[in-house]
Formats: C-alpha cells, structure tokens, sequence
C-alpha cells in the first residue's frame, strides 16, 4: 500500500470501529457509568491501571473496585475512613491486590488535595509531540506519600523503556475529542495531537505487518516509532488509529 491507500484504509477502519458498540466490550464502559467529571477521571483511571489481562475479568473487577468506593470514586477518594480502605484489602486483580488498591486510593487523595487533581498533574510535564514525559514524572508525584515498594510496578515509566499501553490508553480516554460516543475529551488541557498510541500485542503486529513499525519489541523506542507514523497520517488525531490496529487485531486477526 502507498501513502493514500494506507491513510484511507486506516481511516476507514478507525471509523468502523470508533462508535459506541466499541464500549460493550471495552474497560472504557467503567468511567461512562458516571457523570461527574472527577468521578469519569478517577474511575476510568484506576479501570486502565488493572487493564491486562482477560477483557471480561478486567470489567468485571474493576466494577468490583466501583462497588467498594459505593459508586462514588470521587467522594470515596476524599472521605474514606480507615476502616473504608481496610475492606478494600480483599481486592485482587492478578498482580493487583487490596494493598494495591489502597495505595492507590492515598495517592490520588494526595492528588486531589495538594496537586489540584489528575488533570492538572498530567498536564504540568506535557512536551508539544509526547506526553510520555508526563507519564514519568505523574509516577513520581503520585508515590511521593507513603507507599508500598511493590505497588510502583502498577505504574509505567516511558523514561524507563515502557510503552506504557495502559494509562496512554487512559489518556486517549480523557483527552481525544470525539464525536462518536466512545473517548470522553473532558481533559482541554491537553491537545489530542500530543497523544499517544496504546501499544500492546494487538496493536504492534498489526502495525508490522502495515510497515508502520520495524522495531520488534513492544517498548517506548517502539511507541515512538509508531507515533512518528501514525502522526504523518493524522497530525490532529494520531491515536484514532488506536481504533483501527485494535480493531484489525482483535475482531478481524488481521
């Protein structure tokens, strides 16, 4: 394929799969369960924190990390009790446990109270190309209260070598505006062409056999070769295409 047939196709499947039957089986389905915009940002954070694995088990645990906070994320974050964060600990997710969970809920109690929220702190380190500096140092100021060591590896350092699928897959979540029903784009403070593609299995196989991505391993030298391309084809909105590898990959085993 040249070019305009690359770009066409692409876009074509971007459009078939971008629309709001993508959510039925998607962990995205968790933040559009809530209206709030701190609740959309804290759930659909914490659902891509636990997204790997099974897609149904990663849905149906997250639903129960939402029924532990009462369905209310966000006052949840601010009020808990100790006795509130004690029965979180019977949580697990594969590696994710209870104590992870409670971390977490500290940390972005921490967030909300000093850092003025999740948006804010995502938004301080932005580059005009890359959000994956961002990334590293939000990992940084969301462990700087008292933490678990083991709880650290939840979260992935782009600066590190980390593709960081999931939370560049929260990203495009909150950021990406769009017109179908599925990304939410409540967060103006960054632009969706800063955005990165999530790349996983799926996405990055897809990507080598369209010549989009030469480097073998799924790592942030590789993410920044397929951003590097996806942007040629889309400057505004380069992770749309999110919705064509994924797609191509998991529904068509393209």
């Amino acid at each position: 394929m040249d070019f305009n047939e690359l770009k066409s196709f692409l876009d074509e499947k971007a459009d078939l799969y971008n629309n709001p039957n993508f959510i039925e089986s998607d962990p995205i389905q968790i933040p559009h369960s809530f209206a709030l915009k701190e609740d959309v940002e804290i759930s659909g954070f914490l659902a891509s924190v636990i997204a790997w694995g099974n897609r149904k088990m990663i849905i149906k645990n997250a639903r129960k990390m939402m029924d532990f906070m009462g369905n209310a994320p966000y006052d949840f974050v601010l009020s808990h009790t100790e006795e509130d964060l004690e029965r979180l600990e019977t949580f697990v997710h594969r590696t994710f446990n209870g104590q992870d969970f409670v971390g977490f809920i500290k940390s972005l109690q921490n967030i909300y109270q000093n850092h003025g929220g999740l948006e804010a702190v995502f938004a301080k380190h932005q580059e005009e190309n890359s959000m994956q500096k961002s990334i590293s140092e939000f990992k940084k100021i969301f462990f700087e209260v008292n933490h678990l060591t083991r709880t650290e590896k939840h979260l992935p350092d782009p600066l590190s070598g980390s593709a960081a699928k999931r939370i560049n897959m929260y990203l495009r979540w909150m950021c990406r505006k769009d017109n179908k029903g599925v990304d939410f784009g409540i967060w103006n403070s960054i632009s969706p062409s800063q955005l990165s593609c999530p790349l996983d299995v799926h996405s990055g196989n897809v990507a080598r056999k369209l010549e989009l991505l030469t480097r073998k391993q799924n790592d942030s030298k590789a993410l920044f070769e397929l951003d590097n391309n996806l942007r040629k084809l889309d400057p505004k909105d380069p992770v749309k295409y999110d919705f064509a590898l994924f797609g191509l990959g998991v529904f068509e085993k393209f």
